[in-house]
C-alpha cells in the first residue's frame, strides 16, 4: 500500500499541488468488484482545500487516473454501518449516497479517522459520523498528540519531501541488510543514528586531512587565471585583424544575393511566358478549321471538333493574377472570342440548313407510308445529325443562346413533320378499323367506298380535344353496310346472349386488336428513338431524379407542357428532354384518344382489348424508363382506356336493369345470363397473362352482382314462369359457367349461385308435390298442427276431424291410379315451366321422386304413431311410386 501511495502522490497529486494523507482500497457495494481507491487530500496552497478523490487504474492497467473528486465541505454524513463489529462497508453522503466496501476493516478505520481529523481542523460545518466507534475517534486523537493534530501536523506535512528513485533504492538496500528494519523500527533508527555520527566524524577528519591539497589546488587555479588573461589578449588582436575581412565578405554576400534574386525573377518570368505561349496559342490549322472548315464532310467535321476543343481549352485556361492586364493576353482573348462567335454562327447556319434539307428528304418518302399502317423511320436523319453531337456540346458550353435557338428550331421543325406523319398514320388506322362489314353470308367484306371518302368520314370523328365530335350517323355510315345487314356495333351482354357464336364479331374484334397493337408497336420505337437521339444530340443527361417543373396540372387533371425557354435555369436536363418530347409529339395523345373513342364507338367490347394492350405497353415503357415521355403519355391514355372500360361495364349493368320479359312466354335462361357467360369467355381469352387482371376481376364482381340482383328482379316480376323455376334455371346456368371458367375472384359467387340453385330447386319440388295429393297433405298438416298444439299423438284419433274414419276417407280418394294420373299431370306442368336449353327436367323429376318418397315415409310414420293398431295403410307402396315415376319419365 505504501508503494501505491507513493505512486499516486507522484503521478496524480504532486502535479496538482496536492498532498495525499490517507488511502483506502474499495469497490462499490452490490456490483462486480471493480476496485478503485478513495484518497483524502489537501492542497499545498492556502487557503487549504480538502477533497475526497476517487482514483482507478486505466484500461491498460499500467497507470492510475483521477476519476472523480468531492469537496469535504459537501460531505454531510459518514456511516460505518456497525460500531461494534468489524465491517468493511461504509457510506459517504454527498449530494447522493455512495456505498463502498473496503478491502479491509483496518483500512476503512484509518480512512474514517483521517476524515474525522480533517473535519475537526478545517471545516466549520462538522460532519456527522454514524455507527463509528467512539473509541476509534478518541484513539485517533490521543492527549499527547493533540498538538500534532492541532498545529504540528501541518508543519510535518510542510516538511515532507518526496524521495527520488535513487533514495528509495538506497533505503530498500539498507532495510534488506538489517533484518529487524521492519519489525523493530526504533532499533533500526538508533542504528542509523550511530552510523550517521560515524560518517559525520569521518567527513570532518577527511576535510582536515585535505587542507594541503586544497592550497595546492588554489595555486593551480591562480596560474590558470593568468593564462586565460594572456589568451584573451591574443584573441582581441585576432578579432581586430578579422574585422576588415568580415566587411569585405558582407559586401560579396550582398552582391551574390542580388544576383540570385535576379536569376529567380528571370526564371519566373520565363515560366510565365512559356505558360502563356503553351496554353494560349492556337495553331493556324485550328484557326483555319474554325473559319473555313467544311461542316458537310466527315473529315471537315472532325477537324472542326478538334479545333473547337482546342479553342475551349485556350479560352478556359486558368490565368494567374495579372495576366489579364497584359496587352498580348487581351489581344489573344479577343481573337479567341472572334473565332468562337464566327464558328458558332457558321455551325448554327449549317445545322439549320441540315434540318431543312433532311426534312425535305423525309417528306419525299412520307407518301410511301400513307397507304400502309407504318410510320417513317428517322434513323437516317438521326445518324447524319449525330455526327455534330460534339459540336452541339461545344455550342451548349460556349454559346448557350445559339444552342437554345437550334433546339427551338429543331423542335419546331420536327413538330410539323411528326404531326403530319402521325396524322396520316392514324387516319390509315381508323380507315382500317372501320373499313369492313359483313355480307349476308356472315363473311367480312370491304366496304364499297373509296379511301378518300373514308378519310373524310374518319376526320369527322375527332377534333383537337381528342374526343369524338362527329355525329353518330358518321360512324353508322362507316360501320353499317348499305344493305343494313350488319348489326349495331355497340355490343352488350344482351346481344351476346341472343346470338350464336357465329354471329359475334369475333373477326372484327381480332382485326381491331391487331390494328391497335400495330399502332402502339409503331409509336413505341418511334418515341424511344427520338428521345434517345435528343439526349445524345443535344447532350442532355438522363438523370435518375425527375423534376416536374415542365408540367402544370389543371383542375381537370390534364398535364400541359411549359414553353421550352421558360425557367431554363431552374429545370434539369431531364426535364428539357421531356419538354422537347412533349412539343414534338404533342399530337400523339390527341390522336390516340381519338382512335380509342372510335374503337369504343365501333364496339364497346374493344375497350377490353385496348386496356390489355395499353397496359402492356405502359408496363414495358416504365421498365425501360419510368420517367420517359412515352411512359407518361401512354399512362395518360391508359386512364382514358380504363374510363371507357368502366363505362362499358356500367353500360352492361344498365342494360340488365332495363331488360323486359314477355308476360306470355316462359322466361328460361335470361339473355344477360348467357351474355355474361360469353363475356367472361371473351374476357378470359383477352386478359390471359395480362398485367391489369385486377381491373377485370373488379368488373366481374360488379357484373355478377348485377346479374344476381336482376335475376331475382325478373323472377319476382315473372307471371308465366314460377319464381323458383326462374331462379333455379338461371342460377344453375351461372353455377355451371363459373365452374367451367374457374375464375378465382368469383369463387364466393359460384358457391352462392349453387346455394341459390339448390334452395329454389327444393322449394319448387316441395310446392309442386303438394298438388297431386292435396287433400292428403292438408289432412296430415292438420294432424301435425294438433300435435304441435299439445295433443298427444295417440289421442289425435279422438279428434272429430282427424279420426280413423276421416283418415280412411281421405286415403280412399288417392288410389294408385289417381296418384299416377296426378304425377303425370305434374310432369307435364313441370315440362312447361322448364326451358329446354338448361335440361333440368330429369334433375327436377328425380328430386320430386325423392321428395315424394320422403313425404310418403313421413305420412306412414304419422299413421303408425297417431293411429296405432288401426291397420290403415296407403293405397300404393313405395315400389308403386318408383314405377309411376319411371314409366312417366319414359313415356315422355
Amino acid at each position: 500500500m505504501t508503494a501505491i501511495k507513493h505512486a499516486l502522490q507522484r503521478d496524480i497529486f504532486t502535479p496538482n499541488d496536492e498532498r495525499l494523507l490517507s488511502i483506502v482500497n474499495v469497490c462499490k457495494a452490490g456490483k462486480k468488484k471493480k476496485n478503485c481507491f478513495l484518497c483524502a487530500t489537501v492542497t499545498t496552497e492556502r487557503p487549504v482545500q480538502v477533497k475526497v478523490v476517487k482514483v482507478k487504474k486505466t484500461d491498460k492497467g499500467d497507470f492510475y487516473k483521477r476519476q472523480m473528486a468531492w469537496e469535504l465541505r459537501d460531505l454531510t454524513e459518514v456511516d460505518a454501518k456497525d460500531a461494534n463489529k468489524e465491517n468493511p462497508e461504509f457510506d459517504l453522503h454527498f449530494e447522493k449516497v455512495y456505498r463502498w466496501v473496503a478491502s479491509s476493516t483496518a483500512e476503512k478505520n484509518s480512512f474514517i479517522s483521517c476524515i474525522w481529523k480533517l473535519n475537526q481542523r478545517y471545516l466549520r460545518k462538522k460532519v456527522e459520523f454514524v455507527n463509528v466507534s467512539p473509541q476509534l475517534l478518541e484513539e485517533s486523537v490521543p492527549s499527547g498528540e493533540s498538538q500534532s493534530v492541532a498545529g504540528g501536523d501541518e508543519d510535518a506535512l510542510d516538511d515532507y519531501q518526496e524521495l527520488n528513485t535513487r533514495e528509495e533504492q538506497d533505503i530498500e538496500s539498507m532495510m534488506e541488510v538489517c533484518e529487524y528494519a521492519i519489525s523493530n523500527a526504533e532499533a533500526f533508527a538508533e542504528k542509523l543514528s550511530r552510523e550517521l555520527q560515524v560518517l559525520d566524524g569521518a567527513n570532518i577528519q577527511s576535510i582536515m586531512a585535505s587542507e594541503k591539497q586544497v592550497n595546492i589546488l588554489m595555486q593551480l587555479l591562480d596560474q590558470a587565471l593568468a593564462e586565460v588573461d594572456n589568451i584573451e589578449g591574443k584573441l582581441l588582436s585576432y578579432e581586430e585583424m578579422l574585422q576588415s575581412v568580415k566587411e569585405q565578405m558582407d559586401q560579396i554576400s550582398q552582391s551574390n544575393r542580388l544576383i540570385q534574386i535576379s536569376n529567380t525573377n528571370n526564371g519566373k518570368l520565363l515560366d510565365e511566358i512559356q505558360f502563356l505561349v503553351n496554353y494560349m496559342d492556337l495553331s493556324k490549322g485550328h484557326i483555319k478549321a474554325l473559319q473555313e472548315g467544311d461542316l458537310s464532310s466527315p473529315k471537315g467535321i472532325e477537324a472542326c471538333i478538334n479545333a473547337s476543343e482546342a479553342l475551349s481549352q485556350c479560352m478556359n485556361v486558368a490565368l494567374n493574377p495579372g495576366h489579364d492586364k497584359l496587352m498580348a493576353v487581351k489581344q489573344q482573348q479577343q481573337l479567341f472570342s472572334e473565332l468562337r462567335d464566327t464558328f458558332a454562327r457558321r455551325l448554327t447556319n449549317h445545322l439549320n440548313n441540315v434540318f431543312v434539307h433532311q426534312g425535305h428528304d423525309q417528306s419525299s418518302t412520307l407518301s410511301q407510308h400513307t397507304a400502309e399502317l407504318t410510320l417513317p423511320k428517322h434513323s437516317p436523319l438521326h445518324r447524319d445529325l449525330l455526327r455534330y453531337a460534339k459540336l452541339m456540346e461545344w455550342l451548349k458550353n460556349t454559346q448557350r443562346e445559339k444552342y437554345d435557338g437550334l433546339s427551338r428550331t429543331y423542335v419546331d421543325y420536327m413538330t410539323r413533320l411528326y404531326e403530319r406523319e402521325i396524322k396520316d398514320f392514324f387516319e390509315v388506322a381508323k380507315i382500317k378499323m372501320a373499313g369492313t362489314s359483313k355480307d349476308g353470308k356472315g363473311k367480312f367484306a370491304t366496304l364499297p367506298r373509296k379511301e378518300s371518302a373514308l378519310k373524310q368520314e374518319v376526320e369527322s370523328l375527332h377534333g383537337s380535344s381528342g374526343k369524338l365530335t362527329g355525329s353518330t350517323s358518321s360512324l353508322n355510315k362507316l360501320a353499317v353496310s348499305s344493305s343494313n345487314s350488319r348489326r349495331s356495333q355497340s355490343s352488350s351482354l344482351l346481344d351476346m346472349g341472343n346470338m350464336s357464336a357465329s354471329d359475334l364479331d369475333v373477326a372484327d374484334r381480332t382485326r381491331f386488336d391487331k390494328i391497335f397493337e400495330q399502332v402502339l408497336s409503331e409509336l413505341e420505337p418511334l418515341c424511344l428513338a427520338e428521345q434517345d437521339f435528343i439526349s445524345k444530340f443535344f447532350k442532355l443527361q438522363q438523370n435518375p431524379t425527375l423534376a416536374q417543373a415542365e408540367n402544370v396540372d389543371d383542375s381537370d387533371g390534364t398535364v400541359h407542357s411549359r414553353p421550352l425557354s421558360e425557367h431554363r435555369q431552374s429545370i434539369s436536363e431531364k426535364d428539357m428532354v421531356r419538354m422537347m418530347m412533349n412539343k414534338i409529339f404533342q399530337s400523339i395523345e390527341t390522336e390516340l384518344n381519338s382512335l380509342i373513342a372510335l374503337g369504343d364507338k365501333i364496339d364497346s367490347f374493344n375497350s377490353l382489348y385496348m386496356l390489355v394492350k395499353m397496359s402492356h405497353h405502359v408496363w414495358t415503357a416504365e421498365n425501360v424508363d419510368p420517367a420517359s415521355y412515352l411512359s407518361t403519355t401512354l399512362g395518360n391514355v391508359l386512364v382514358t382506356v380504363k374510363r371507357n372500360f368502366d363505362k362499358c361495364i356500367s353500360g352492361q349493368i344498365r342494360q340488365m336493369e332495363e331488360v323486359k320479359i314477355s308476360k306470355k312466354s316462359k322466361v328460361g335462361i335470361l339473355p344477360f345470363v348467357t351474355g355474361f357467360e360469353e363475356f367472361a369467355k371473351l374476357a378470359e381469352a383477352i386478359f390471359r397473362n395480362a398485367e391489369r387482371r385486377g381491373d377485370l376481376d373488379k368488373a366481374y364482381i360488379k357484373l355478377i352482382r348485377a346479374v344476381f340482383s336482376n335475376v331475382e328482379k325478373v323472377a319476382n316480376e315473372s307471371q308465366k314462369t314460377p319464381r323458383d323455376v326462374v331462379m333455379m334455371e338461371n342460377f344453375h346456368h351461372i353455377f355451371s359457367t363459373l365452374s367451367s371458367l374457374k375464375i378465382s375472384c368469383l369463387d364466393a359467387e359460384r358457391k352462392d349461385a349453387k346455394q341459390k340453385y339448390t334452395e329454389h330447386l327444393q322449394s319448387y319440388v316441395i310446392n309442386s308435390l303438394g298438388q297431386p295429393l292435396e287433400k292428403l297433405n292438408h289432412f296430415f298438416e292438420g294432424v301435425e298442427a294438433r300435435v304441435a298444439q299439445g295433443v298427444r299423438e295417440e289421442e289425435v284419433s279422438y279428434q272429430l276431424a282427424f279420426n280413423k274414419q276421416e283418415l280412411r276417407k281421405v286415403i280412399k280418394e288417392y288410389p294408385g291410379k289417381e296418384v299416377k294420373k296426378g304425377l303425370d299431370n305434374l310432369y307435364r306442368k313441370v315440362d312447361k315451366h322448364l326451358c329446354e336449353e338448361e335440361s333440368l327436367l330429369q334433375v327436377v323429376w328425380h328430386s320430386m321422386q325423392d321428395e315424394f318418397i320422403r313425404q310418403y315415409k313421413h305420412f306412414e310414420g304419422l299413421i303408425n304413431r297417431c293411429y296405432p293398431g288401426s291397420g290403415i295403410t296407403m293405397e300404393f307402396t313405395i315400389q308403386d311410386m318408383l314405377e309411376y315415376f319411371s314409366s312417366i319419365a319414359q313415356s315422355h
